[in-house]
């Protein structure tokens, strides 16, 4: 089972979130070409060790978190808020 400590909920069991994809993929503008959405949306690593992923908090505050787990062991090593300006709040609030 996988604990994933929200930064606005506390730890809590990955049931309540929503795993969103690839965390540290950079999506291109909506009126690039074809050819770079495709590579976005459907080329990948299958990274075996640590990854950035994007998870939804679902059943709690329903924020989208970057989460840094070890694909091997599913440890969890950070997590942060996707959106730049609430994980400046949060560091500001500390």
């Amino acid at each position: 089972m996988i604990r994933i400590p929200c930064p606005f909920c506390g730890t809590r069991d990955h049931s309540e979130f929503s795993y969103g994809g690839d965390g540290s993929i950079t999506y291109p503008a909506l009126d690039a070409p074809i050819q770079d959405w495709h590579d976005a949306v459907f080329l990948r690593e299958n990274i075996c060790g640590v990854q950035t992923e994007s998870w939804q908090h679902l059943n709690g505050c329903r924020m989208w978190l970057l989460v840094d787990r070890d694909t091997m062991t599913h440890e969890i090593h950070r997590v942060r808020p996707a959106h730049p300006g609430l994980a400046a709040a949060l560091e500001t609030d500390q």
